[in-house]
């Protein structure tokens, strides 16, 4: 169990599959429930007490600076902006120097969830162990997303341990776009763009690749259709299936 500090939300993003409503803002800032996809990340932060955050910006990074600053986060986090898009890993690696030295919280700047019973990072916090694991993810189940998920992301085996699918192999659970890292997964990381694939391949070779899989609902927010549906659904009190 760890109490994280820390947190990360990734909103340096181009967004090119949610356009046209990405020609003019970063994706995290598209409106869901009259309130910014960011601003839902934020909330769920804050109310899980992780009060020190970094937010990176690329793809009209002034709106997204304006954003956190409206927030009015304490204390303000730090915007890193990013004049080259580093991609999910290289983005997090360049945040290191503002995440402390304990594992940290990294949050998709577009995803949205509803938690079940307990919030979901107050869960993934209460099953990190620092003694096994490098990297704890929330998955959720292919059957359960309404949309496209492919041949899936991650197979779990009875302990929690996640690998990757083989060839010919569906996996029944995707990536939820909530994580908590240990900085140790950057040792030796090249400056630079890079994805955040590179750092589970490393955590799964040395079997502290982990994950949770989540018990509230997720929305799959892919194009402008899967943002105009979860809209009505969220409206008419309609929810992905949770079990």
């Amino acid at each position: 169990m760890i109490a994280p500090t820390h947190a990360m939300v990734l909103a340096a993003g181009l967004g090119t599959r949610m356009r046209p409503l990405t020609d003019d803002r970063p994706k995290p800032l598209l409106p869901l429930e009259g309130r910014s996809l960011l601003h839902h990340a934020m909330d769920r932060l804050r109310d899980a007490g992780i009060r020190n955050l970094v937010v990176n910006a690329h793809w009209f990074a002034d709106q997204v600076e304006r954003a956190v600053t409206a927030y009015g986060a304490e204390p303000p986090p730090v915007v890193l902006r990013e004049e080259l898009l580093l991609e999910t890993g290289g983005g997090v690696k360049a945040a290191l120097p503002h995440l402390g030295g304990d594992p940290f919280v990294v949050v998709n700047g577009d995803a949205f969830w509803l938690d079940g019973p307990r919030s979901a990072l107050l869960r993934m916090s209460a099953a990190f162990d620092p003694a096994e694991m490098d990297a704890l993810l929330l998955l959720i189940r292919t059957a359960h997303v309404d949309g496209d998920a492919g041949r899936g992301d991650f197979l779990l085996d009875p302990l929690g341990r996640a690998r990757r699918p083989r060839e010919r192999e569906i996996a029944p659970y995707l990536f939820g776009g909530v994580q908590i890292l240990s900085p140790v997964l950057f040792e030796g990381m090249p400056d630079g763009p890079f994805s955040l694939n590179r750092v589970y391949d490393r955590a799964i070779e040395r079997g502290r690749l982990f994950a949770l899989v989540h018990d509230g609902a997720w929305f799959h927010l892919s194009t402008p259709r899967d943002l105009e549906r979860a809209e009505t659904m969220l409206r008419a009190g309609i929810l992905p299936a949770l079990f």
